[in-house]
């Protein structure tokens, strides 16, 4: 069976699709992260919790104390990116819920009564899957991402957030530059993932 999508847009959301290393110096403007945004929101959370938060890093001060968190790998390729992005989980997420989720009046209550530890779990998750999102929504808008666990992220919580927050990674955002790719590592077979019971 073939999938619907064009076989162009099947390549440039997955297949051809890197993490990219290097950055031209093309600046990404706050329209397109929007335009980002106003796709990916529609991405499938768990009660539509939507808990992805996303601080964009611009001025050159911020820049400067995000790269000092930043693994030593990793902080040259953030210093020079366009633009940089820390995604985070908002673990007060159930706030918006009368909003989000507004056909169960009491999920909001609900998750008050779970406590924060239920509530971390369920941001950590639902954020992660829409920082997956956000990264084919770059894709989408013919960007390139190079999302990076490799920080201090509790320096990165202190220095750029709250204690309402939980930074889950850095994505360095622009076009592809020169040598931006490393060779395509290998993926697992279908049927080493996929089981029938």
């Amino acid at each position: 069976m073939s999938l619907v999508l064009d076989p162009a847009a099947q390549d440039l959301l997955f297949r051809e699709a890197r993490t990219a290393n290097t950055f031209t110096d093309e600046p990404v403007t706050d329209e397109q992260i929007q335009a980002v945004y106003d796709l990916i929101k529609y991405g499938p959370t768990s009660m539509n919790q939507s808990p992805l938060r996303i601080t964009l890093v611009r001025s050159a001060e911020a820049r400067e104390r995000l790269v000092g968190l930043m693994a030593d790998g990793n902080k040259e390729k953030t210093g020079k990116a366009p633009l940089v992005a820390i995604l985070s989980a908002d673990n007060e997420f159930h706030h918006e819920l009368p909003t989000l989720f507004p056909h169960f009046e009491g999920a909001k209550d609900m998750f008050e009564g779970f406590g924060r530890e239920a509530r971390e779990s369920q941001a950590t998750l639902n954020a992660a899957l829409q920082a997956a999102y956000f990264i084919v929504g770059l894709r989408s808008a013919g960007l390139a991402a190079g999302p990076m666990t490799g920080a201090d992220l509790e320096g990165v919580r202190k220095e750029f957030l709250d204690d309402d927050h939980t930074p889950l990674m850095v994505v360095n955002i622009g076009r592809p530059g020169e040598n931006a790719w490393f060779p395509r590592s290998p993926r697992l077979a279908y049927d080493e993932v996929v089981t029938t019971v």
